[in-house]
């Protein structure tokens, strides 16, 4: 029985006109002042709460009732955002 030929398939290659995109100006180092930042706002807001409950919810501001927890947890939340700008 004769041998069924073996098909070459071509070399893959991409067109010459579309050039690739630069990743050395997207990948840039975040800025010292970004994880700083960050941490910052976790410990304050973290700080925020911790001094709200052992104060028996008069400390920081006794106006703001519960709102004071949405400080506390807005500040962690914060810094969440930026965390996820860090490269």
């Amino acid at each position: 029985m004769p041998k069924s030929q073996v098909r070459k398939k071509k070399v893959y290659t991409p067109p010459s006109d579309i050039s690739p995109a630069v990743k050395g100006a997207t990948n840039k180092p975040s800025p010292v002042w970004l994880p700083a930042s960050a941490v910052t706002l976790i410990v304050v807001g973290i700080a925020w709460l911790v001094i709200y409950y052992l104060s028996s919810q008069q400390w920081p501001v006794e106006s703001w009732r519960y709102w004071n927890l949405a400080v506390g947890f807005g500040c962690m939340v914060a810094s969440l955002g930026l965390l996820s700008r860090w490269r």
